[in-house]
């Protein structure tokens, strides 16, 4: 798939060494952890530029792909957003240089103080050809899937590729980011985690991006559910919303709640955003909400089992091209 997450595998004790050392920077900057007084290590200090994959003008993005430490990495920069509650010390702090003035209007460029003007960087080393594929930018297409589509041409692709969701029972086994988890709901059939995603710096709620795992490991994709995982999606939209409430004081008419399909990884997860922020993938071909997702299986135990489907797939996605040969594209 396109947006897949793949697993990071190093080739040898070098490529185990950079990895450990993005991880620890990425986790130290978006945990506040690391020594008092001590800056994190500069591991892009030695970062060589290869070519830019992709960046947006709107998002204020760019996605580098280069070598550290002779292996091939990814470099995501991001601006981050401008919080209301520092506009004073970015006010008086800042130093201005006068670009324009024409009667009421004048343009200025503004140089902020440092902790004011962050950049959020995240580090995908070593990369593989998936991660490249995944931040490259291309066209898009839509897809038409039947439910004869599905079990003909999708499920046997999925299955074939092996998408590694390691990383995901990591979670669940708090083997890896327990220190994130918001909440948690540790029953076996119902229960989930629930974390914020990387896109969201944590700063401030007005993008806030959570993703509910659940803990039930068969439930690969909207196409698994049926009405018997009623209990399970509705524990999830209501305790999610209550922890959101109490964590961050958002209430549930300020949230968007949704699954999906195609999923970025095939294990059952729900995102939880800021009702305003446009989220990468909130789109109405690809989301859908997890309230009419319950609706659905309600009113049929079998809906997304038989419904044809529609979403997104990039020009180089492997199913896109099995769509292709099919003649369904």
């Amino acid at each position: 798939m396109a947006d897949t997450t793949t697993k990071r595998e190093a080739d040898s004790v070098g490529s185990d060494e950079v990895s450990q050392k993005a991880k620890r920077a990425k986790s130290d900057s978006e945990n506040g952890r690391g020594e008092v007084g001590k800056e994190p290590e500069n591991i892009l200090c030695g970062f060589k530029t290869s070519d830019v994959l992709s960046d947006s003008a709107r998002e204020k993005t760019i996605f580098i792909r280069g070598k550290l430490a002779d292996q091939e990495a990814v470099v995501i920069l991001e601006k981050t957003p401008i919080r209301e509650d520092t506009l004073a010390e970015l006010f008086s702090g800042s130093t201005l240089k006068l670009e324009m003035r024409n009667d009421i209007y004048s343009t200025y460029r503004l140089q902020a103080p440092p902790h004011l003007n962050e950049i959020k960087t995240t580090v995908v080393c070593p990369a593989t050809e998936k991660h490249v594929k995944k931040y490259q930018r291309q066209e898009s297409f839509l897809v038409e899937e039947t439910e004869e589509d599905y079990q003909s041409i999708t499920r046997p692709y999925v299955e074939k590729q092996s998408f590694s969701v390691k990383w995901v029972h990591n979670i669940l086994e708090k083997k890896a980011e327990a220190d994130r988890i918001v909440y948690e709901d540790p029953d076996p059939k119902v229960g989930f985690v629930l974390l914020p995603d990387f896109k969201w710096d944590q700063k401030q709620v007005d993008d806030l991006y959570l993703i509910a795992i659940a803990h039930l490991r068969d439930i690969r994709s909207l196409r698994d559910l049926t009405s018997e995982h009623l209990p399970l999606l509705q524990n999830i939209f209501q305790k999610g919303k209550e922890a959101i409430l109490q964590r961050y004081d958002l209430p549930a008419s300020k949230l968007r709640v949704y699954l999906h399909y195609q999923p970025s990884y095939y294990h059952l997860h729900v995102h939880f955003t800021k009702l305003g922020y446009e989220a990468p993938g909130c789109g109405v071909e690809r989301a859908h909400l997890l309230a009419d997702v319950i609706q659905n299986l309600q009113s049929d135990p079998e809906y997304y089992k038989t419904r044809t489907l529609y979403f997104p797939l990039r020009a180089d996605d492997g199913l896109l091209g099995k769509f292709k040969e099919a003649g369904r594209l």
